[in-house]
């Protein structure tokens, strides 16, 4: 019998408990002109010009926002080169030449507790904008834009969930940086004047609720909680995590904001405390680095704009360097694959797998209904895949694909090996022509 898939294969294994080291700054980094969300970029400094760390460099463009670009050391900007994007394309980099002494830009100051205390929600707004805050957890979905409505908030969700298989660094991050978190979670209470905050964590994971417990029992009147939530694959989904959390369900098409409620990857919300506190961007981050194309699977924290190779020769290489190789930055089940290690870790890099490479033939669709089953937001994989083959847009659109969160589950249980996730991505681009 054909069963609902919810528990996807734990390979974390012993990554999780170990510590996370920090990988040395290289001589150079890179910084891309433009990313997924942005096409284009003005640049404000000329090849040879001197930098200061946390000084912005150019402007890009995602036509409803911009995006400052800030420079991740300090030393000269060297010129440009390609490399590719967590996004999987190529795209044009700047080089900075690192000379090592970490001089920030001399414009930031930092904020009194007392200063911020008076910030608006506007303030916050402006603050995350000029500090280029985004999603942490992967979305890079600007920070500021979920600041600037005048919707109420009753509650705060954080998602410290990280469902995905090999996926540990916001694990590391809350054991090894627990007062950053919970002070970045109370700035977001300032900015929406909002007294609940609920920390979510997978049930399982039990030291974890026990430490942020007794942390929290210093700042009894801080209205910051843990809520456990299911240990199911996507419980990480907003929606998924909002139904847990709150047992509130959240229409397709409507906003949580709607419903009372904002939410923020764990990560975001440390950014958000160097960016509030310090008025400083985010120049380095936690990674998890694992797979079975690496010898030692690691958590690091990385420079943003470090090449891929330098954090692999940090594991001690490939197991077997003969083996053609899997790249993908992000998790097995919705992270981006890449043709080579040739691209650069963003701040927006949770993870990089590395795996040897086992092809597997595409049988033909047995129509076991696994994928239907399964399917988290209701839709039907196989009718929408069909409709691809066949080029039929009205079908297509009519099957709503845009529903889907890509979460990989189609593709996960299809015990023919198709990969029916990429077929709902070409139904998506179809659903939007007009």
């Amino acid at each position: 019998m054909i069963a609902k898939t919810k528990i996807i294969h734990d390979t974390k294994g012993l990554l999780e408990a170990l510590p996370t080291l920090n990988l040395d700054v290289p001589d150079y980094l890179y910084l891309a002109t433009d990313n997924s969300r942005c096409a284009k970029a003005e640049l404000y400094v000329k090849e040879g010009d001197h930098i200061y760390l946390g000084q912005v460099l150019g402007m890009r463009d995602g036509g409803f926002f911009k995006q400052p670009i800030h420079a991740t050391c300090s030393g000269i900007f060297d010129g440009f080169e390609e490399h590719y994007h967590r996004s999987g394309k190529k795209v044009k980099f700047l080089r900075l030449k690192n000379d090592h002494k970490d001089e920030w830009d001399p414009s930031l100051k930092p904020r009194s507790s007392e200063e911020i205390a008076k910030l608006t929600r506007k303030d916050f707004a402006k603050i995350f904008e000029d500090n280029a805050m985004v999603g942490l957890g992967g979305s890079s979905f600007p920070t500021h834009i979920k600041l600037n409505n005048d919707k109420k908030i009753d509650v705060i969700l954080i998602n410290a969930i990280e469902c995905e298989p090999y996926i540990t660094a916001d694990v590391r991050l809350m054991y090894e940086d627990i007062e950053r978190v919970v002070r970045g979670i109370s700035f977001m209470q300032i900015a929406f004047e909002c007294k609940k905050a609920l920390i979510c964590i997978k049930a399982k994971h039990r030291g974890l609720i026990a430490l942020y417990r007794e942390y929290l029992k210093r700042f009894p009147d801080s209205g910051i909680e843990v809520k456990p939530v299911g240990n199911f694959y996507p419980q990480g989904w907003e929606i998924a995590m909002i139904k847990s959390a709150l047992g509130i369900d959240i229409p397709s098409g409507h906003l949580p904001s709607e419903y009372g409620i904002a939410n923020f990857n764990v990560s975001t919300v440390w950014g958000a405390y160097y960016a509030v506190k310090y008025n400083r961007p985010v120049i380095s981050r936690r990674i998890s680095v694992s797979g079975d194309g690496i010898k030692f699977p690691s958590n690091f924290i990385v420079r943003v704009g470090t090449l891929l190779p330098t954090v692999l020769e940090r594991c001690g290489g490939y197991c077997h360097p003969d083996k053609d190789k899997v790249f993908i930055l992000g998790g097995p089940m919705m992270g981006a694959s890449l043709p080579s290690d040739d691209c650069v870790i963003t701040k927006t890099v949770t993870s990089v797998l590395v795996f040897d490479y086992e092809k597997k033939e595409e049988q033909p669709c047995i129509r076991c209904g696994s994928c239907v089953y399964t399917c988290p937001t209701g839709l039907e994989p196989k009718q929408i895949m069909d409709a691809v083959k066949a080029f039929d847009k009205p079908r297509i659109k009519a099957l709503n694909p845009l529903k889907c969160i890509e979460c990989g589950l189609c593709t996960y249980v299809c015990t023919s090996s198709i990969r029916v996730t990429d077929y709902i991505r070409r139904a998506k681009m179809f659903a939007k022509m007009k």
